[in-house]
């Protein structure tokens, strides 16, 4: 990829600088003043039918991985975010595409994310990732689950296309990848690093992280934001040895307190959230930098040599590196480039990702049209 390719890649790495105060450690909002955007979380509710915790493996020493679901009808589409983040980052975007089509929504948190519990939090592998999509979808609709479309954003992107590719789930019919490019990815992977340690280690509150995220460009759709935040972060008790700023791993100078904080409207909890608490990553993406470059090296022939319908969408058209450029014209796959936004594609515009697949899903006739969006 060309330096303008790699600037336009940082360009929308998020920034640091929110226009209030920030620092390494701890973030507290500093605006004031009347008409202040309402930053207090959504529950999930609002945009998925259910939420459950399915158990894969032995009985013995099962993993437990979260999952939202919405709709009853239609083709499967399998929802995998990108790292760091979690299903719920793919809230707005579920509404969106169930008001255009018949579908069925499963989103998941995968292994070391949002609610998700296993045993080997720390195996990042694309072996062992998408074998946990495949297991998970087999835990929910056995051996013949429904015709189903892989759609990934990011790292889930990458986790999509190896599934596919191994074909681990045969009714898979269609693969959609999100901002999710081998090349552009593999240059900006020495600058991640430098990006976590930038953001802030804690929060004063939940609204205060769902603040950060959309002042600092993690997030800019604030809708999102206040319902994906709360898979992000967690409550955690600060133990009396402990201050906010010391920069230790969360693991060592916190307890969770209260679990099922994660499963409740924030509104209900706010009288509980006293000054012993704060607000930490669920997880530290740092500590996958081995299995960073196993996520994108060799996806984009991978992504091309699925035999099947593809769809990829961009931020930017200078994203594309050689394979795929050569790959789209060739015709080997659809390619949508989006209206300007950052990383967090589905998040930031959910109504153009959801016009894209939905677009997909109707010209190879996966799914049909909503009758109240039909013409």
């Amino acid at each position: 990829p060309s330096a303008e390719s790699r600037r336009s890649y940082i360009s929308r790495v998020p920034s640091n600088q929110p226009t209030a105060k920030l620092n390494c450690n701890s973030w507290v909002s500093t605006s004031r003043g009347r008409g202040k955007p309402d930053y207090s979380p959504v529950s999930w509710r609002e945009y998925f039918d259910q939420m459950e915790d399915v158990n894969v493996g032995p009985a013995d020493s099962r993993d437990v991985f979260r999952i939202y679901k919405a709709g009853s009808d239609g083709p499967l589409l399998v929802l995998l975010h990108g790292g760091g983040h979690s299903a719920l980052s793919w809230a707005v975007f579920t509404t969106a595409i169930a008001s255009r089509v018949n579908c069925r929504v499963l989103a998941m948190d995968l292994r070391g994310h949002g609610g998700t519990l296993v045993r080997q939090s720390d195996d990042f592998s694309t072996q062992t990732m998408s074998s946990d999509v495949a297991n998970v979808i087999r835990s929910c609709y056995g051996e013949t689950p429904p015709p189903l479309i892989l759609i990934g954003h990011g790292v889930g992107g990458a986790i999509a296309v190896h599934t596919a590719s191994n074909m681990l789930l045969p009714t898979t019919v269609g693969l959609v990848a999100i901002d999710v490019v081998e090349g552009s990815a593999m240059e900006a992977l020495h600058i991640i690093q430098n990006f976590l340690k930038g953001r802030p280690k804690s929060f004063k509150s939940m609204d205060h992280a769902i603040e950060w995220s959309v002042k600092s460009g993690q997030i800019r759709n604030l809708e999102s934001a206040r319902v994906s935040m709360v898979g992000q972060i967690k409550r955690c008790e600060v133990e009396e040895a402990d201050t906010v700023e010391q920069a230790t791993p969360v693991t060592d100078v916190v307890v969770e307190r209260n679990e099922e904080f994660y499963d409740q409207s924030y509104v209900n909890d706010k009288e509980n959230a006293a000054s012993e608490s704060v607000y930490k990553w669920r997880i530290d993406l740092s500590k996958s930098e081995k299995y960073w470059d196993g996520w994108f090296r060799g996806t984009s022939n991978l992504f091309l040599a699925c035999n099947l319908p593809k769809l990829l969408l961009l931020s930017g058209i200078n994203r594309l590196d050689r394979d795929l450029t050569i790959g789209q014209m060739q015709g080997k796959f659809m390619m949508q480039v989006l209206p300007p936004c950052g990383h967090a594609v589905q998040e930031d515009r959910p109504d153009k990702v959801a016009e894209a697949v939905a677009a997909f899903l109707l010209r190879h006739k996966f799914s049909e049209a909503r009758r109240e969006t039909r013409r």
